[in-house]
């Protein structure tokens, strides 16, 4: 796998060091201990959804299966460890050799969430599954914050296509993944050509302010970008006077204009008032695209007004308020000893304070009310039931060490869609409330109920 890839820069060959420095004294001290080789289960999951929302959405996926494929421990990554004494020489010589071994189970990348889902499931020896926890909640926290936010303004936007703006806004390569994650959230394009590049995802992009300013008259400047883009170009209107622009714009360009884009003031009004100037100037085909801090609120309260398309940056790309999902990698079961036929052993954190979790090896299945909608999120540690049998959410994605479901960003695309389409109507409704539907536990013997 190519670092680039991953949305690395070409100088980092592999993903070893993305990683929590107490992974590999963990590392060291059950090797000493004997306890490293033991089968262990670890589980990513959500103890609850950010304030408000109604569903999660699991995006990442296929970045995660890269960066696992790409833990690597290369002579400069072994050399600094030595150096910094982070871990011993036996634990380095065991580092050397290794490459994950282990099996990966996880909900389809596209699929939606609720608290408790076992997100992810990684399975292996306890040293070869400790080491990815920090690199498997990186992604999935922040790829899955951006896809949840884009999915509502994406239920906001309605069939209106939404362009991602946000690569100004945040980490040079935070911005490309999320860019990919707002793709699958719904999402029809980016302005970020490395995303593009990286992942296939549709590029656009025509000009800024500083366009309009660079020339003598704004006429002047449309008709450069006129004459270089052709006549389908999308013009900035709102440089000077937006009412002025939009004239010397249809003038320019003639009424085959292709888009023109407002950038700031009171959308709602300034919108109609340029649909209105455009028709009469016989533009009636020419789009109007907004753009200008929107978040799902913003979308859709202009969900009356003739707009055609929206841009989004800062919103979309710090989560629209939650840019991370809290989830966590917890160590659910694990083998009595170290022998390959040893029972696994059901394990769990039991303090106060709300960081409770339930132990044992899951599954998950979503059941369905009489009209086909979902009613409940099912999650159990005994035999599944087998009017859930073939409503499992968890697929295999890595299978003893080889990645067995990389899958097309279009195919996640649709998937999420899919998934959020047979949620309850509530599902996508903005007002704040608790996860559209509960999460039910099954251990076999008794159950338990959570959320709505």
């Amino acid at each position: 796998m190519n670092t680039a890839d991953l949305g690395l820069p070409v100088d980092v060959p592999s993903t070893a060091l993305f990683t929590d420095q107490y992974e590999f004294t963990m590392l060291q001290a059950a090797l000493k201990a004997g306890t490293a080789q033991r089968r262990s289960v670890f589980e990513v999951f959500t103890r609850r959804l950010p304030e408000g929302r109604r569903y999660g959405v699991v995006a990442g996926t296929g970045r995660v299966l890269d960066a696992v494929e790409n833990f690597r421990f290369d002579p400069d990554v072994l050399a600094f460890l030595r150096e910094r004494k982070i871990v011993d020489e036996e634990t380095l010589d065991w580092l050397a050799g290794y490459r994950f071994s282990g099996d990966v189970w996880g909900y389809p990348e596209g699929e939606v969430y609720f608290p408790g889902s076992p997100i992810m499931r990684v399975e292996g020896t306890f040293a070869e599954c400790v080491l990815l926890e920090t690199v498997i909640l990186s992604i999935l926290n922040h790829d899955s914050a951006i896809a949840a936010a884009a999915s509502r303004m994406a239920s906001a936007a309605g069939d209106r296509p939404l362009i991602e703006m946000g690569a100004r806004r945040t980490h040079e390569l935070a911005a490309v993944a999320a860019s990919r994650a707002a793709y699958l959230g719904g999402f029809t394009s980016t302005s970020d050509l490395a995303a593009g590049f990286r992942y296939g995802i549709p590029t656009v992009g025509t000009s800024a302010h500083a366009f309009t300013l660079l020339h003598d008259r704004e006429r002047d400047a449309f008709q450069a970008q006129v004459d270089s883009m052709g006549r389908g170009t999308t013009l900035l209107v709102d440089t000077y006077d937006v009412a002025e622009a939009v004239r010397t714009a249809v003038e320019v360009a003639g009424p085959e204009l292709g888009a023109v884009r407002i950038d700031s003031g009171d959308l709602l009004l300034v919108a109609h008032r340029v649909r209105q100037q455009l028709d009469e100037l016989g533009a009636t085909d020419t789009r109007i695209i907004v753009t200008s801090d929107l978040d799902e609120y913003a979308i859709a309260s202009l969900a009356a007004a003739p707009v055609d398309a929206y841009g989004v940056g800062t919103q979309l790309v710090t989560g629209s308020g939650h840019p991370t999902c809290s989830m966590v990698y917890k160590l659910v079961a694990r083998a009595e000893s170290t022998d390959a036929g040893a029972p696994l052993v059901p394990v769990a954190k039991k303090s106060s304070g709300g960081k409770t979790s339930i132990g044992g090896r899951k599954w998950a299945a979503r059941r369905l009310d009489e009209y086909g909608a979902a009613e409940a999120e099912v999650v159990g540690t005994g035999p599944v039931p087998a009017e859930l049998a073939d409503r499992q959410l968890l697929v295999e994605l890595v299978k003893g060490g080889d990645v067995v479901a990389r899958e097309p960003l279009d195919v996640v695309r649709d998937r999420h869609a899919a998934a959020r389409a047979s949620l309850p109507l509530s599902a996508t409704q903005l007002s704040r409330g608790e996860p559209v539907i509960p999460t039910e536990y099954v251990n076999g013997r008794s159950e338990s109920r959570t959320g709505a």
